[in-house]
């Protein structure tokens, strides 16, 4: 690995405390300038997430259902890509992004991965403690399988996974609520903005801002919203998760998916509760976005 990358590795290290030191910094500021009660449960149960998944699940689970076909598109790949030019890092950047980016809309599009990512988006209040909650099963659903193409294509493995944690860090900043629109910025570049959309639970904003970095292939692919000013976010999952029990929040949507499995009466509904959008039911009666969205339009055109 370059010893740039040896230097981020470090980086990243010593990030951590200091992420932590400022969402509670955060915390107590809000708390003393703004109307609504800061939830410092919640952000102790994203705390609590934080340390299980790094200190105990990826010593547990050193490998994720991933490694095989990772080690297979590195044995396997197309070629060798030495970063030692400029270019060379910024294709790994726009390769690890558009990965991402993919990653991202399939975690909120197919079930199997939402079911992790939703912990993601279980807190309904926006704030930099909410940036780490990331759930404990990430590995078990083989998330990681998006960036095999990468790894195929000849960037080392240690590097593309590198790269992704640089690009989780910047998106820290991003779970804001008191950070303004920014100008040009805005059209190139993920912002508070744009991600206070995607943690939004209204029907008009879901499933929508992917970009970790940059908002360009949401814009390239028809899956950006824009913040209004006359619709006010509102935060937390569609159907809201009220705990603060870190094991609770990680596996409630697996055990909910296990219902509905068991409820299941055909292998289409099986299939459907397993890689289908979440909300799906067979009746039609479901939550998807889809649903939601019609709902909203119909009641607008009953008015």
């Amino acid at each position: 690995m370059p010893p740039e990358f040896k230097d981020f590795a470090r980086l990243l290290i010593y990030a951590v405390p200091v992420v932590i030191t400022l969402a509670a910094l955060e915390g107590v500021v809000l708390a003393l300038t703004r109307k609504e009660a800061y939830d410092w449960r919640a952000a102790l149960a994203s705390l609590a997430d934080f340390l299980l998944r790094e200190f105990l699940v990826r010593r547990l689970l050193p490998l994720g259902l991933a490694a095989p076909f990772i080690a297979w598109a590195w044995q396997n790949r197309l070629a060798t890509v030495q970063l030692d030019t400029v270019s060379a890092f910024v294709l790994l950047f726009l390769g690890q992004e558009f990965c991402y980016y993919w990653f991202h809309r399939a975690s909120h599009r197919v079930r199997w991965f939402w079911a992790t990512h939703a912990v993601h988006h279980s807190p309904e209040q926006l704030n930099l403690s909410a940036s780490y909650r990331f759930g404990l099963t990430g590995r078990l659903s083989g998330s990681a399988l998006f960036y095999v193409p990468l790894i195929w294509l000849g960037f080392p493995p240690a590097a593309v996974f590198l790269t992704l944690s640089l690009n989780l860090l910047y998106q820290y900043w991003l779970h804001t609520t008191w950070i303004p629109k920014l100008g040009w910025f805005e059209y190139i570049f993920n912002t508070p903005s744009h991600h206070r959309v995607h943690h939004a639970s209204n029907p008009e904003y879901l499933d929508a801002n992917y970009g970790g970095v940059l908002i360009v292939f949401d814009r390239l692919f028809g899956t950006f919203i824009a913040e209004r000013a006359d619709l006010p976010c509102r935060y937390g999952l569609v159907k809201p998760l009220r705990s603060y029990n870190p094991i609770k929040i990680a596996f409630h949507d697996w055990l909910q998916m296990a219902r509905d499995l068991r409820g299941a009466t055909s292998w289409r509904a099986r299939f459907m509760h397993i890689f289908g959008p979440p909300g799906w039911s067979a009746d039609g009666s479901g939550a998807t976005t889809e649903d939601l969205r019609r709902r909203l339009a119909n009641a607008a055109a009953g008015d």
